[in-house]
């Protein structure tokens, strides 16, 4: 039986990633893709197959999200109780005292995610009913964390140890477009739809979305309304 394609996919960019350090002020380096592979195989099981009208792109994990899960904007409710996915989660090593990987039991909330998937599920009667038309994936797996544990994203990060990791997150990201033969590639937020610009065709429509993080004061004034008047504008919802 041959390997699902998008889980070989990430199984060759979690390979291309493995090994590579990074300098101050990274002092920790999380890939859920290695430590919570089986959940993110479960997520591109149930939820990757077939074509797609539209792909929506994340940067990279959050702590509280895919970081614990394995899927992106991985908020535990959302994923658990939406999506029906739950189950072991390993750790990864090194592990940051102050960021403790507990998986499904993690306490705390990943607002952009409760966020993001909390407007699909407000809008889309099941997850199985926005997954037929809609997949949503991360541009790059990997969680950096000063050794204060504080989050750095990969704009944050030295622009030459960045590179080959762009070089596999790029590759990444063309074999997922190959696979889904989505008409519509969306950012959430400008990042992202930068990297789904590098990768697009003649054929497809490009655009994005409001980005739900706490840290934009326009997601936290009204990231749903926002997000929703985008939507509309970009032919996704009518």
């Amino acid at each position: 039986m041959s390997k699902h394609p998008l889980i070989a996919a990430a199984d060759d960019l979690r390979r291309e990633l493995r090994g590579l350090t990074f300098p101050d002020p990274v002092a920790y380096t999380y890939n859920p893709l290695e430590y919570a592979w089986d959940r993110h195989c479960d997520y591109l099981t149930r939820f990757g197959s077939g074509q797609k009208k539209i792909l929506f792109l994340g940067m990279n994990p959050g702590p509280y999200g895919m970081a614990q899960t394995g899927v992106p904007f991985g908020e535990i409710p959302h994923v658990r109780d939406w999506m029906g996915i739950s189950g072991p989660v390993e750790k990864p090593d090194p592990e940051h005292p102050k960021r403790p990987i507990t998986g499904f039991d993690c306490e705390r909330s990943e607002v952009s995610g409760r966020r993001l998937w909390g407007l699909f599920s407000d809008l889309y009667e099941s997850a199985d009913q926005f997954f037929e038309n809609h997949f949503i994936a991360n541009f790059c797996p990997l969680v950096w964390m000063k050794d204060t544990g504080a989050n750095l994203t990969p704009d944050k990060l030295p622009r030459d140890s960045m590179e080959p990791v762009e070089k596999a997150c790029f590759a990444h990201l063309a074999r997922i477009v190959e696979i889904l033969q989505p008409d519509k590639l969306i950012g959430v937020g400008a990042f992202a739809e930068k990297q789904l610009a590098a990768v697009k065709n003649d054929t497809h429509e490009l655009g994005k979305i409001l980005h739900p993080s706490p840290a934009s004061p326009a997601a936290n004034r009204d990231f749903a309304g926002t997000a929703t008047r985008q939507l509309t504008e970009l032919g996704v919802i009518t």
